[in-house]
């Protein structure tokens, strides 16, 4: 193979998040600690710049790099894009939460290590890289969540690095399966080759590579610590992993489902996935009382709507733009919701969120578009990714999938309102009447960083569904 092949010029986005990272770690350690936003701004810098890059090569051809292991098409484009300006906005919510903070730096390089990962799994066109690109975003995650030190984050850090390992052998073990049966671990390769392999062996080692991949994503099986460590880290670290790591999970599964031989009924395993992750999460978070962990739970039901284009993979030509579509939909209105939380920090039950909507109309207005964008209402972004996921999979010929997403469409709307409720009711926190209850200082004093991404992130789902002709255009 000559050097040419390579092609490392592809990678620039990659290569820009992961030399920030390492940048912001190097350099926060000779800074003094009321300077640490120096890394902020090094870190956003990084970031816009790889979003920038992504942009601008945005509309060429799909290529291949590093000998045909990663390929630069539309999809990778959107996945830099969105995954970027998502960590950006991320960065925000953490300006109010962790600024000074002894580990403000070590945060921001974690996220752009993370971050890097993400991008490595949406653009992987070989099991290896999906490999190197599951291990970078999720080792960066454990320290993540449990940087925070408290008793809630080393134990969602423990849980999430325990089933981190679990479901990481389990891929490392469907990669060593399918080399096993085929010889090659390139996708192009693999699509020539796995059709003639044991079925058997082929079966078992996809379902280990997606359950290695449903981890990453937050989806059933590997479901478990999302809402521990939605809970327990801190408010931008929980915006974060409950977010840009989806990014490149989903997509990562999408280019491995559509390659797939038809000796066995892929589209009907992912699409069972699917409903067990928007059917449980929605389960789940209807008895939460706690807003981060609701939208933990939140986050797993949206995995089962990610994968719906998923199952339907190479069988339906709204599959692909369907699935980015609702990614970068999920990602503007979940920051969205989150930000509410980094907000008000001291609100960690959903009563404790009583009458903020009358004390601050725009936070108010905020949450509702975001959590009702969450459940997919118009005109938010949200709602078009719903409509357009459930075309596919009616398409496809899965009408029973199509169901599905309805049915508990309709079911999450009665959690988000259990949160929207107390956002306009009157009285006290603990029920009790009195006028002055909107006064309380706790629901008029935002954090400002966070208060303004909340604003604007919901402002961009509305404007983002206003405007989906033309996303669409520019996607399909």
């Amino acid at each position: 193979m000559g050097a040419m092949e390579m092609r490392p010029l592809l990678l620039l986005p990659e290569i820009i998040l992961f030399l920030g990272g390492l940048i912001v770690l190097i350099g926060g350690s000779f800074l003094a600690r009321d300077r640490q936003w120096v890394t902020r701004v090094v870190a956003a810098m990084a970031l816009l710049a790889a979003a920038t890059v992504a942009a601008v090569s945005f509309a060429g051809p799909a290529e291949m790099a590093m000998e045909g292991t990663f390929t630069v098409d539309v999809t990778t484009g959107v996945a830099r894009i969105v995954a970027a300006l998502g960590t950006i906005i991320v960065l925000a919510l953490a300006s109010d939460e962790i600024d000074g903070s002894p580990r403000e730096s070590e945060t921001y390089a974690l996220m752009l290590f993370a971050t890097t990962g993400t991008l490595i799994l949406a653009g992987a066109d070989d099991l290896l890289v999906v490999t190197v690109g599951f291990l970078l975003a999720s080792i960066p995650l454990y320290g993540l969540i449990g940087i925070a030190r408290t008793p809630q984050a080393a134990e969602a850090a423990m849980k999430t690095y325990l089933m981190g390992a679990l479901f990481g052998i389990l891929l490392l073990t469907g990669v060593t399966i399918l080399y096993g049966v085929t010889a090659t671990t390139s996708y192009p390769d693999l699509t020539d080759r796995l059709a003639d392999a044991p079925a058997r062996a082929v079966a078992a080692g996809v379902v280990a590579v997606l359950a290695g991949l449903m981890f990453k994503a937050g989806g059933v099986p590997g479901h478990f610590w999302v809402p521990d460590a939605a809970q327990g880290a801190g408010g931008a670290v929980a915006a974060y992993l409950t977010t840009i790591p989806k990014i490149g999970a989903v997509i990562a599964a999408y280019r491995l489902v559509a390659i797939l031989p038809e000796t066995f009924a892929w589209p009907l395993l992912v699409g069972l996935l699917a409903l067990a992750s928007m059917t449980l999460g929605n389960l789940a978070a209807y008895w939460q009382s706690d807003p981060r962990r609701l939208l933990g739970w939140s986050t797993v039901s949206q995995v089962g709507y990610l994968l719906v284009p998923v199952a339907v993979a190479g069988r339906s030509d709204l599959a692909l733009p369907s699935l980015l579509l609702y990614l970068a939909a999920y990602t503007v209105t979940n920051l969205s919701a989150f930000a509410l939380t980094t907000a008000f920090p001291d609100s960690r039950n959903l009563e404790s969120y009583r009458g903020m909507g009358r004390a601050n109309p725009w936070l108010g207005a905020s949450l509702v578009v975001a959590l009702l964008g969450l459940v997919g209402t118009p005109p938010t972004i949200v709602f078009v990714g719903k409509l357009t996921t459930t075309a596919a999979a009616w398409d496809a010929g899965h009408a029973w999938l199509a169901v599905a997403v309805f049915v508990n469409t309709v079911a999450s709307l009665f959690y988000y309102l259990r949160w929207i409720a107390p956002v306009y009711g009157h009285g006290h926190r603990d029920g009790s009447e009195d006028a002055e209850a909107s006064h309380d200082p706790a629901l008029t004093t935002a954090r400002i960083f966070s208060a303004s991404a909340a604003v604007v992130t919901a402002a961009l789902s509305v404007g983002l569904g206003l405007g989906a002709g033309l996303l669409w255009r520019v996607i399909a």
